[in-house]
């Protein structure tokens, strides 16, 4: 099977996505154009690095490497891991010509690229996303940052990457429930502008889930296309791009209230959150009562994820999730910015949403637990 290219058309700026097999293996082939030494920092994690990090050093072949391990999972995303790369960073001599790897999944690859724009105020980096998650959504756009105590994601920088290398090969390992989690943002392109990529994911995804490389790199692939497309009309989120975050409002907030722990990950709570903003448009009348139950049914078909009651332990009200969404990027002049969807694929931007349907809905999905 050969390997997919997008281009993410961004001016100055722009670089190109490879997606397929074996691409970890010929790293050195694909980084060794962007480089002015023949030198590499590697900022991964701890799992990643025990499971992967040879085969990288082997695929960069001469090009001398060296790397630091952050420990695994969502509380690495703050200040004092973040101080640690950079101090790694500067200490191993990295200059603004060189080139910083963010080898791992979301979580490494927002705080290498953050590290990577505030690094001698700007240094470039290279993605190589090893989940699914990853390679589907926060490798590509740009967006790089850390979690405040405040929140997810409120401390960072738009930083785009100079390459992303999408090793569908390195899907193999991963536990099945973070596969399952990075497939809440697969689906969640087809649900906010493709119907027809839906009705693709509802034939294919079962065999997509059991190992079936053909469909994981058309999906990859589509997923990364979608992304790109949005990203060029709208790089810093201004408009367009905020329809990404289909579902993300809800999510965020789930996340905060789970304190960024394993009791929910982030594409558990994209999906839930979906699911929720589905439910939220037909309530408003936006669109059919098909819909939501159509989004339901294909996430539980898939074995996710998709209402509160699939959260362990206790959640706050109604009221204290509401005031967790407050804290939320999207909220402008204090209103909530929900992504509402007149149907499967048509996704929009909605601002001044009755807070008082929101409570209802919420209270109505806790009433489930």
């Amino acid at each position: 099977m050969t390997f997919d290219s997008v281009r993410v058309d961004l001016g100055a700026r722009a670089y190109d996505v490879r997606i397929g097999p074996g691409l970890i293996a010929r790293a050195g082939q694909e980084i060794a154009p962007l480089l002015k030494r023949r030198r590499v920092a590697v900022l991964t994690d701890e799992t990643v690095s025990g499971l992967h990090l040879e085969s990288l050093r082997a695929g960069l072949g001469d090009i001398e490497m060296t790397s630091l391990a952050l420990p695994a999972g969502e509380s690495t995303k703050g200040w004092p891991q973040f101080s640690r790369a950079v101090d790694w960073l500067l200490a191993e001599k990295v200059e603004r010509r060189d080139i910083v790897i963010a080898f791992g999944g979301g979580v490494i690859g927002d705080l290498a690229g953050f590290a990577a724009a505030v690094l001698r105020r700007g240094v470039r980096f290279v993605q190589i996303p090893t989940t699914l998650l990853s390679q589907v959504d926060s490798s590509v756009g740009g967006k790089t940052g850390i979690n405040s105590v405040h929140g997810k994601n409120l401390i960072g920088a738009f930083h785009q990457p100079a390459l992303v290398l999408a090793d569908i090969d390195v899907l193999d390992t991963l536990p099945a429930r973070d596969f399952l989690a990075g497939y809440g943002e697969v689906v969640k392109y087809g649900l906010l502008g493709d119907a027809a990529f839906f009705d693709w994911l509802e034939q294919n995804a079962p065999a997509m889930a059991a190992g079936d490389a053909g469909a994981r790199q058309y999906a990859v692939r589509r997923s990364v296309e979608m992304k790109a497309r949005i990203v060029e009309r709208d790089e810093t989120e201004e408009g367009d791009r905020a329809l990404l975050n289909l579902g993300h409002t809800f999510c965020h907030a789930l996340e905060s209230a789970t304190g960024y722990s394993d009791r929910l990950l982030h594409g558990e709570g994209v999906a839930i959150g979906c699911a929720l903003a589905f439910e939220l448009s037909q309530r408003l009348g936006l669109c059919s009562q098909e819909a939501p139950s159509r989004v339901r049914a294909h996430l539980k078909a898939m074995g996710m994820k998709c209402d509160l009651a699939d959260i362990p332990g206790d959640l706050p009200g109604a009221e204290g999730l509401l005031a967790l969404m407050a804290q939320d990027k999207k909220v402008i002049d204090g209103k909530l910015r929900f992504i509402l969807a007149r149907g499967i694929g048509e996704s929009f931007v909605a601002t001044d949403i009755d807070t008082g349907i929101v409570r209802r809905l919420l209270e109505d999905a806790l009433a489930g637990r």
